[in-house]
């Protein structure tokens, strides 16, 4: 019979976050090369296509970001989209409702980003510390005890 041993020590943590200002210079650069790119190949006067690249990308820092980081973030995405990806090009309007929405929907897509990520990291950490876990090597290859 085989018996399977643990490799590791004890229960894995739960990965930490980055920090905040690492995140925020990812999202400085990010946002800054989507943009630039999306103004290279299509245009300038594409804030719907420009505002989606922005959220996806608002959503991929949020997967490993703490909530804190969050509202720059979204800030930060938001002054590349209003200053760069309508026209006039390099000024910052406010235009009420249409920014008020755009920060929003950065601001959703980055904390919607953070909370999946909490939430699988959670997920993972009850399942290998969960007694009987669904996964376990055992199990998988049939060598559990059967009742």
């Amino acid at each position: 019979m085989i018996e399977w041993m643990p490799l590791g020590t004890g229960a894995r943590p739960v990965p930490k976050p980055l920090a905040t200002p690492l995140v925020w210079a990812g999202a400085f650069g990010g946002a800054l090369v989507l943009v630039a790119l999306l103004n290279a190949v299509v245009g300038i006067g594409r804030p719907e296509m420009a505002l989606l690249l922005l959220s996806l990308l608002a959503a991929l820092l949020g997967l490993c970001a703490r909530f804190t980081a969050a509202p720059g973030t979204a800030l930060l995405c938001w002054l590349f989209l209003n200053g760069f990806a309508i026209p006039p090009a390099g000024t910052l309007t406010w235009a009420g409702h249409r920014d008020t929405t755009w920060l929003a929907c950065l601001l959703t897509a980055t904390l919607g980003g953070t909370a999946l990520a909490r939430l699988f990291h959670a997920r993972a950490a009850y399942r290998r510390l969960a007694p009987g876990a669904t996964g376990s090597p055992k199990r998988l290859l049939g060598l559990g005890s059967r009742r």
